[in-house]
């Protein structure tokens, strides 16, 4: 999928590659006609001309160049826009997918990759048996050095395959690890300098990040050993061109020009290779990303438009529900069942770790359940398109969960990105906290409405957040309402608020709360 959205770009560079490999030959022509024509007969007006071909075919081959390198830069813009709404739309789809964090840096790291240097080397690749066969045009013994070169380079390559594979996808997977240690660190800083914390996770942090460089300079180390090897080839290889040519050219073989024409092909001819395996590791690493995201990709769901069922009056029933924990070493909830009806209150009382907040957000649609079915006015949540669904739901999470953004776009639940009618969203917006009664506490902030929260929902308490995201689950009237521990930072006037929303609501929506109190 995401190679096929860009292939017509790969085949305009690969044309503009073919372009740029043959005026790459021009350089060698005017070395023969210099030294073989020019300079035996002092010819300075052919020697104007050459020149002036000269520059006019290496100014055509940077402007090739360059357009080939602005086709795979376009490619990279084209991909990003075909692939990155949908790998972030699977990716809010599945929460419990493994590496979900790193899926769009992996996404970009393969993209710069299909996109970068060594794509370039690819495109250059094809054009190596040009090169050899223009050698051995200009003498075998020229093309037998060049050919073993082209032979020897692959070998250094595919050695550092082998010596590379396993060190780079574990330096990989170790830096997945730290970047996730440490960006849920990042989240949890408050509480880490309040418990004096700090020194201690920093520690902890070097000693993760120590492994990971050891991983990767492992790797690092292993690759430039062939790199250096390849580097020493090519050089090896154009100098003994040098030595090569000269012999020849005592023996009357072949013409003085030759010499350093023969040099040149050389080089070019082993160029893409070196370029190759320079980098090797990227190309190993983008496999990797390319595997990873099309697994993920591959859970998007790309079926027909589901049918749009009417909007639920409140009938919940759940069927033998099970949630597996994460080491799927346990269940988190086991054949769970129950019905309830339209208008009916249900509370959820237990122990801490008896699964309570498990079941309400596997309601409300945050967790798929391993098995069983949880069906909504008799039809089964999957057969519902989810964001409609989610209309219907009023969901207060456990720890409020408010996002970067006003607080009129939180209670919208940001549908101010899709929809332009403002002025009724923001009606809405007040509608829903006046419900709530949280319209007072949020005129009193500064802005108001328009009160910037930074990234977690921070700047502004505990409490004022549980308002706020309650006025954001009764957005838009849902015919069901989930709330789970909703007075958990609740004060007196809070609870009072809760319980007259309650109220309120009774009748017209299911209701469903948990709570240890």
């Amino acid at each position: 999928m995401m190679i096929y959205s860009i292939n017509k770009y790969f085949f305009k560079a690969a044309i503009f590659s073919a372009l740029v490999n043959i005026l790459y030959i021009i350089p060698t022509i005017y070395m023969l006609q210099v030294y073989d024509r020019v300079v035996p007969t002092r010819g300075l007006q052919t020697l104007l001309f050459l020149t002036l071909i000269l520059l006019f075919a290496l100014a055509t081959l940077a402007f090739l160049d360059r357009t080939r390198m602005r086709l795979l830069a376009r490619a990279g813009v084209r991909l990003d826009m075909m692939v990155a709404p949908v790998l972030l739309d699977t990716s809010f789809g599945r929460p419990d997918w493994p590496g979900l964090r790193q899926a769009l840096r992996d996404f970009d790291a393969l993209r710069a990759t299909l996109t970068g240097p060594a794509t370039l080397a690819l495109f250059d690749a094809p054009w190596i048996p040009i090169y050899l066969l223009i050698c051995f045009l200009v003498h075998p013994w020229i093309g037998i050095l060049a050919f073993t070169g082209c032979c020897l380079l692959p070998l250094v390559a595919f050695a550092t395959a082998r010596s590379t594979r396993g060190k780079v996808e574990q330096a990989q997977l170790a830096a997945n690890i730290s970047y996730t240690n440490q960006d849920a660190l990042l989240g949890a800083s408050e509480t880490i300098r309040a418990l004096g914390m700090r020194r201690a996770l920093v520690t902890r942090q070097l000693r993760q990040r120590e492994a990971m460089i050891a991983t990767q300079a492992q790797a690092g180390l292993s690759a430039g050993s062939f790199l250096a090897l390849s580097k020493f080839i090519r050089l090896a290889l154009q100098s003994l061109a040098l030595g090569l040519g000269a012999l020849l050219v005592i023996d009357n073989l072949i013409s003085a020009g030759a010499i350093f024409a023969a040099s040149f092909l050389i080089a070019r001819a082993l160029q893409p290779i070196e370029q190759l395996i320079g980098t090797w590791k990227p190309l190993i690493q983008a496999r990797q990303q390319y595997r990873d995201i099309q697994a993920l990709l591959a859970t998007h769901a790309t079926g027909s438009v589901k049918t749009a069922l009417p909007a639920p009056l409140g009938h919940i029933s759940v069927e033998n529900v099970s949630v597996m924990s994460d080491g799927q070493d346990g269940a988190l909830l086991q054949n769970v069942s129950f019905c309830i009806a339209a208008g009916e209150i249900i509370a959820v009382i237990g122990p801490s770790g008896a699964g309570k907040s498990t079941l309400v957000r596997a309601m409300a649609g945050a967790l798929l359940p391993d098995r069983g079915k949880i069906s909504f006015d008799g039809s089964h949540a999957q057969d519902w398109d989810p964001e409609l669904l989610a209309r219907h739901i009023g969901y207060l999470p456990q720890d409020s969960a408010l996002l970067a953004g006003s607080i009129a776009d939180n209670i919208a639940r940001f549908s101010i990105e899709l929809e332009q009618d403002k002025p009724a969203l923001d009606a809405a917006v007040i509608v829903a906290a006046s419900k709530v009664g949280a319209d007072m506490l949020i005129r009193r902030l500064s802005d108001g409405y328009d009160h910037q929260l930074k990234p977690g929902g921070k700047g502004i308490s505990a409490g004022q957040a549980q308002r706020i995201a309650l006025a954001r689950a009764v957005f838009g009237d849902p015919a069901i309402l989930i709330l789970d521990e909703p007075n958990a930072h609740l004060d007196t006037e809070g609870d009072a608020a809760l319980i007259m929303t309650i109220g309120t609501l009774k009748g017209s929506v299911a209701k469903i709360g948990g709570s240890q109190r």
